[in-house]
């Protein structure tokens, strides 16, 4: 499949995911692993009851419970029963059959498109890694007025034909994942939610202001690159449409799922608590500690978010040393009022909004937003080729069921599997439009700025916001070197896996002054959404 003539045409490199291994991405290993450390490793969740249950309004969909039972799931435990790994903290869910059963429907009814609804159970084995217990594939059933689920459920097979089926399940998930990353994680969760923050800095603050100064560097190119893509990307019939599942019904999914987003969510520490990835814990460095102790991306990720809070405290109190001073400050208030009640005005008046009367208040919103625009972006847009780029690895569309014992897709997957396993998943002309595409989004610039830089030296005359900006540096060209501690030691197995392929998503790259990791590189930082 990697070397089809066409797909070599184009002269595209190869993918980081097949550049060591060129069946490594088909290992049930590689699979677990890129729910920890892949390009969209935020949806894995710790599972706190069994069988999962559903929230969906049952007055419309019914009963949406898994059919997920202990008999799918019990050999491949480790000797414990599901209350034992339950309790203990060893079963996570990768969860999207809420998120996408309301539109699989409209979905399924566009052409060449067969599209599930998909659970992934994962088991934490002792070694520290995860291992793939069951996948359970659920479609829209009508039952009178309510649309109820048909399911199956899968588990893992190593051989013959039940082997591909297994692998057949495996690429419905990721086609969801495809399209949950690019349309949710990455467009939405980044790219979107930004614009107000820049919008309402740039007409309330001024650009003396100290807010001001801190978060512009986080909004280079924004705006443009946002305009580019309503114009190109995610408007009617563009490459979104094309070539990822939803199709014309991307933009009002994404719409959808807005309704429910939450701005003290977008913090990191916030965000694995809430996931049950961790739980709050003063004693360790970060005030986290994780359940699942190698995961590349929180692991790194709450490295960096910590050097962030760090910096943000250290400048801002420079300028607020009380409550009092931030409270009597007009601009400020008018910012954070144009944010909340203009930027956001359909979820202004969410209880959860900062009230922003205290500097601890704008110390966290301004690191979230720091945080969403630079590591965010970062985790899920620059590995986009690396691991998507070998469409059989994230494909992105699905274009017919899971074949059944007795039909001739049953019998040309037992005869012909890699042909059966392509012509269900993204077609070649939409696989080519969307991998060229990757590659374009996956590149750093060479004038890029990371984290910890300033492209405009001169960016401030007070010796002490300087000196706090130059230890942010520091502490970021120190969680380089934890980086690469971290991908050299054995016992995290989490880290490279079976594709030989480290984990450099949040390696901050500050260090970097002279454009190495201009490219492909699949590490660095920058301060902005540019890309």
């Amino acid at each position: 499949m990697a070397d089809d003539p066409r797909f070599l045409k184009l002269k595209l490199p190869r993918p980081h995911i097949i550049q060591e291994h060129e069946k490594a991405w088909m290992t049930d290993e590689e699979f677990a692993r890129e729910t920890l450390a892949g390009v969209n490793p935020m949806m894995i969740k710790r599972l706190t009851e069994f069988p999962p249950k559903s929230t969906l309004d049952p007055s419309k969909y019914g009963d949406h419970t898994s059919t997920i039972t202990e008999a799918h799931i019990g050999e491949h435990l480790e000797g414990l029963t599901v209350h034992q790994a339950l309790t203990s903290n060893r079963l996570y869910i990768v969860d999207q059959h809420d998120n996408l059963m309301p539109f699989l429907i409209n979905i399924n009814n566009l052409k060449d498109s067969f599209v599930y609804a998909t659970r992934t159970l994962l088991f934490l084995q002792g070694d520290g890694t995860l291992a793939s217990v069951a996948i359970e594939l659920s479609s829209p059933l009508l039952q009178g007025d309510l649309t109820t689920a048909e399911s199956t459920v899968y588990t893992p097979e190593d051989t013959g034909v039940e082997g591909w089926v297994w692998q057949l399940a495996k690429a419905y998930v990721a086609v969801n994942d495809y399209g949950w990353h690019q349309l949710i994680s990455h467009w939405l969760n980044t790219h979107a939610v930004m614009e107000p923050f820049v919008i309402a800095t740039n007409r309330q603050l001024s650009v003396t202001h100290p807010v001001h100064k801190l978060l512009h560097p986080h909004y280079r190119d924004t705006m443009n690159i946002n305009s580019r893509a309503r114009g190109m990307l995610i408007n009617a019939d563009g490459v979104i449409e094309m070539t990822v599942f939803p199709g014309k019904h991307a933009m009002p999914m994404s719409s959808m799922v807005y309704k429910n987003w939450n701005f003290t969510e977008q913090a990191l520490p916030d965000d694995l608590i809430k996931r049950g990835m961790a739980v709050e814990d003063p004693s360790s460095p970060h005030k986290v500690r994780l359940l699942i102790e190698d995961y590349p991306y929180a692991a790194d990720g709450l490295a960096v978010w910590h050097a962030i809070e760090q910096w943000v405290a250290d400048y801002l109190t420079i300028y607020y040393p009380n409550d009092s001073v931030l409270q009597g400050d007009v601009e400020l208030q008018a910012w954070w009022k144009e944010v909340r009640e203009v930027g956001h005005g359909d979820l202004k008046d969410a209880a959860w909004w900062p009230k922003m009367q205290t500097v601890a208040e704008l110390i966290k919103a301004c690191a979230t937003i720091i945080w969403i625009g630079s590591a965010l972006h970062a985790a899920v847009n620059f590995g986009q080729y690396a691991y998507s780029g070998y469409h059989p690895n994230k494909p992105s569309m699905s274009r017919r069921p899971m074949p059944v014992p007795g039909s001739e897709e049953y019998a040309e997957l037992a005869r012909d599997p890699e042909r059966a396993f392509i012509h269900t998943i993204t077609s070649l002309l939409q696989a080519l439009v969307g991998i060229s595409l990757m590659e374009i989004l996956s590149k750093h610039s060479s004038d890029e700025v990371y984290l910890g830089q300033h492209d405009t030296p001169a960016w401030t005359s007070d010796a002490k916001a300087l000196e706090a900006f130059k230890r942010f540096g520091a502490r970021l060209e120190g969680i380089e070197k934890q980086v690469e501690a971290r991908n050299q030691d054995s016992r995290l197995k989490n880290r490279i896996g079976p594709a030989k392929f480290p984990y450099m998503l949040l390696f901050p790259n500050t260090s970097d002054h002279t454009g190495e990791a201009e490219g492909l590189s699949a590490k660095g930082i920058p301060n902005s959404i540019s890309i």
